[in-house]
């Protein structure tokens, strides 16, 4: 073969190579592999075993600053435990003559020193304690003042933030004193192709101070880890992958800046080949 047609062949092959190479560019840059979509890849027989060993299921929820308590007192004498229950509301409907009524539930704040302020037992420090630990402490309090008080007990304030490439963003109850990051995601409806897995972000609060941790859902640590389970006010944040990266650019710039080039290259072959036509019909006359 000669020179010429030697050189301009491995140019075409060249311009064709270029042109395979953008189109599977765009075809893997649109797809997300099996095991970057999978949770827990490394999760085996043996797993439990090593979890079982640092597992701590959590039933009982932490009572900590800002939490909102129920608290409600009773006991067999109901006449006095009224002073440590909000009193029942009477109303008046507008247009009637009927005076209606209706219980509430006496709500309490912990404050920034961890206390609420109880009717008659002043400051309780609560902060810290698990839910049926400040049941027990309030009844031990009460037991000087009243014969065998039951008191209750509810955190009704608990919620977890989930954000980021998860379906349904937004904030989530701590239902029954007791989330784990899995049932977050289920209740955000799943992560979506785009979130990473390996790389969940949880931001929570500790003695007044941010914690930052990385999670990693294809792995099995997730189960040894303390923080599997939530605790109020956490945030969850998925961050997106590369392939997300792209969609929130410009994307039919970046398309079409894709189609110019193959279309350049495209001509390129189709000159070449043309050049190379010619020449060998030049060469056999």
């Amino acid at each position: 073969m000669p020179p010429e047609l030697f050189w301009n062949s491995m140019q075409t092959k060249k311009a064709t190579y270029f042109v395979l190479l953008l189109t599977a560019v765009g075809i893997f840059s649109s797809c997300v592999t099996r095991k970057n979509l999978t949770y827990f890849n490394s999760v085996g027989p043996e797993t439990a075993d090593s979890v079982n060993k640092t597992y701590e299921p959590i039933v009982d929820p932490w009572v900590q600053v800002g939490s909102v308590l129920t608290i409600t007192v009773s006991a067999l004498d109901m006449d006095a435990v009224a002073p440590y229950n909000l009193p029942v509301e009477s109303y008046l409907t507008p247009g009637s003559t009927t005076i209606n009524t209706t219980n509430s539930l006496q709500t309490y704040l912990v404050d920034e020193d961890g206390e609420i302020d109880f009717p008659l037992l002043g400051k309780i420090e609560v902060a810290g304690l698990r839910r049926t630990e400040v049941k027990n402490k309030i009844e031990e309090l009460l037991s000087s003042q009243l014969k065998d008080p039951l008191v209750n007990v509810n955190v009704i304030n608990q919620l977890v933030t989930v954000l980021g490439e998860v379906k349904n963003p937004g904030r989530y109850a701590i239902v029954n004193g007791r989330l784990t990051i899995p049932e977050l995601l289920a209740s955000a409806g799943d992560l979506t192709p785009y979130g990473k897995r390996n790389n969940i972000l949880l931001t929570r609060e500790k003695d007044g101070k941010l914690e930052f941790i990385r999670l990693n859902m294809n792995e099995d640590e997730i189960f040894k880890s303390p923080y599997f389970f939530l605790m109020p006010n956490d945030v969850i944040y998925v961050s997106p992958n590369s392939v997300r990266a792209i969609q929130s650019q410009n994307v039919s710039l970046w398309l079409s800046m894709v189609s110019t080039v193959a279309s350049a290259a495209t001509v390129i072959v189709t000159v070449i080949n043309a050049s190379n036509s010619n020449k060998s019909s030049n060469s056999g006359n």
